[in-house]
C-alpha cells in the first residue's frame, strides 16, 4: 500500500510540474520552428476551429442549395382543370344563390309593405269603429239616462196624483164617517 502512495505522489509532483511548465506566462512551446505561448495557441486553435466551421457549414448549405435545385428543376406543376371546373360551378351557383337570395329579399320586402299597408287600414277601420262605438255608448247613456228621469218624473206625477186621490178619499169618508156619525138618526 505504501508503494501505492508513492505512485500516486509521484503522479502528483508529475502533474505540477507540467502545469508549471506549460500554465505559466513564461511558457513557450516550439512547433516546427515557431515559438508560441499557451495565449497564442488557444487564439490560433479557436480561429482554426471557427474557420473549419464556417467551412462545414458553407459546405451544408451548398449541399442543400444543389438538393433544392435539382428538386425545382425535376418539379411538374399539377393538373388544376378539374380545380378550375369546380371552381367556374361555384361561381355560377354563387351567381345564381346571389340572384335568387335578391330575389325573396324583393318579395320580402314587398310582403312587407303589404302587410304594413293592410295593418295600417285595419288599425284605422278599428279606430273608426271605436270612436262610432263611443258615440253610440255615449248616446245610449243619455238617451238612458233621459228615460229615467222621465220614467222618475212619471212616477213622481203618478205617487203625488195617487196620494192626491187618496187624500181625496180620505176627506170623503172621513166626512161621510162624520156625517154619519152626527145624523142622529143613523143610530136607531
Amino acid at each position: 500500500m505504501s508503494e501505492e502512495i508513492k505512485d500516486v505522489n509521484a503522479k502528483i509532483d508529475s502533474m505540477e510540474a507540467a502545469a508549471k511548465k506549460y500554465a505559466s506566462k513564461d511558457t513557450v512551446i516550439s512547433i516546427g520552428g515557431y515559438e508560441f505561448t499557451p495565449a497564442k495557441l488557444m487564439v490560433a486553435f479557436t480561429l482554426a476551429s471557427s474557420l473549419l466551421g464556417g467551412l462545414y457549414g458553407a459546405f451544408e448549405v451548398y449541399k442543400d442549395y444543389q438538393g433544392m435545385k435539382k428538386k425545382i428543376a425535376e418539379y411538374i406543376s399539377p393538373d388544376l382543370s378539374e380545380f378550375d371546373k369546380r371552381l367556374a360551378v361555384i361561381e355560377e351557383n354563387s351567381s345564381k344563390t346571389t340572384d335568387y337570395t335578391r330575389d325573396i329579399k324583393t318579395d320580402l320586402k314587398a310582403d312587407i309593405r303589404r302587410n304594413e299597408t293592410v295593418t295600417e287600414q285595419i288599425e284605422r277601420a278599428v279606430k273608426q269603429t271605436q270612436r262610432e262605438t263611443d258615440q253610440d255608448l255615449k248616446l245610449l247613456s243619455k238617451n238612458v239616462e233621459q228615460a229615467i228621469q222621465r220614467n222618475r218624473d212619471e212616477m213622481d206625477k203618478l205617487k203625488r196624483d195617487t196620494d192626491n186621490k187618496i187624500e181625496k178619499l180620505n176627506s170623503s169618508v172621513d166626512s161621510k164617517i162624520q156625517k154619519a156619525i152626527d145624523n142622529p138618526l143613523a143610530g136607531k
